[in-house]
């Protein structure tokens, strides 16, 4: 049986009670809100904080709000409450829609919105017991001096396997964040850096504290489409989050699409615009952005699936989503 190292637990009111202890313990402390990916991960042996900083007490950690301009939706948000709420059906129904696909809904009654965003990257070669760690050598993310993955020891390529983040990148999204230095914002689509121990731009001291989403114009349209060896509980093997412009039926203005479970952090394809701009959306134009994302994407070998089947399921993946996203007339 896996046993939680000792450690204890805190329950500060405020975010500047929160944000005081965990740079009064500095590195062995932690964040928790849902726990959903932190205890396992305690359990392995993977972190062994001796304070856990519970952030649930915080006023307002929990609210979604909408206003004309915004929707505002606290960090601590379970996903199951997102999955279900009229406004962010209404609103941001790929965000529903993500949130709906993680995990099962046990876990989706308990993690939550923050903790998703942050969520730890996870590698084959890290997601293990002390003992099966231990046997390999241990790895560049913990404890070892080598990446199994690329064989080089230079750079951890652990996979960002998050739902969430990537449909709030296309849909411009921002996380605000609180530390010792004061309060930050950072946009979605700039928060995620290629370092697989640590793939954010939050730094350990700080938390999130809610994410704001501008309110869509009546022409925005989105889509989430999701790749896992079972329907629930499973990580993904790839997601595709995608969002556009569409003033007319048969026109797209704009068109955003993001890929994650690859590496390290989400990727945003690229050149799109070149494409949609000029054409008239139809199965072609479909066809063409797919083959587009099959040349910009390139899975690694951190997951047990075989990477060129993965690969190969990025532009099946990327269909679903356009055909979703804004059907043919």
């Amino acid at each position: 049986m896996l046993r939680l190292p000792p450690f204890r637990y805190h329950r500060p009111e405020t975010g500047a009670e929160a944000v005081a202890l965990l740079a009064e313990y500095g590195a062995d402390a932690r964040p928790i809100a849902g726990g959903t990916d932190l205890i396992p991960n305690m359990k392995h042996g993977l972190f062994e904080p001796a304070h856990l900083i519970g952030l649930n007490r915080i006023h307002g950690f929990t609210d979604i709000q909408v206003s004309d301009t915004e929707i505002s939706i606290g960090a601590g948000a379970t996903l199951a409450a997102l999955s279900r709420h009229p406004e962010i059906l209404r609103h941001l129904p790929s965000l529903a829609d993500a949130a709906g696909h993680v995990a099962g809904p046990q876990l989706r009654a308990r993690a939550t919105l923050g903790g998703n965003v942050c969520l730890d990257t996870r590698c084959t070669y890290y997601n293990q017991t002390q003992f099966w760690r231990e046997a390999l050598g241990f790895c560049l993310k913990k404890d070892g001096d080598t990446c199994h993955v690329t064989r080089v020891g230079k750079k951890c390529v652990a996979a960002h396997s998050a739902d969430t983040p990537p449909v709030l990148a296309t849909l411009d999204a921002v996380i605000d964040l609180t530390g010792p230095d004061g309060d930050r914002t950072i946009p979605v689509a700039d928060f995620f850096v290629a370092d697989g121990i640590w793939n954010s731009r939050r730094e350990p001291n700080e938390i999130v504290t809610r994410v704001r989403v501008p309110r869509p114009a009546p022409s925005h349209r989105m889509a989430y489409t999701k790749l896992r060896q079972r329907k629930s509980i499973d990580f993904p093997l790839v997601t595709v989050a995608a969002w556009a412009d569409a003033p007319e039926p048969d026109r797209v203005a704009g068109l955003k699409i993001m890929v994650t479970a690859l590496g390290s952090r989400p990727k945003m394809l690229t050149g799109l615009d070149d494409l949609v701009t000029e054409s008239i959306w139809n199965e072609d134009l479909i066809e063409a952005i797919s083959e587009r994302a099959f040349k910009q994407c390139h899975p690694l070998e951190n997951i047990i699936v075989d990477t060129e089947w993965r690969r190969a399921m990025v532009p099946v993946y990327v269909k679903r989503a356009l055909r979703a996203l804004v059907p043919i007339t």
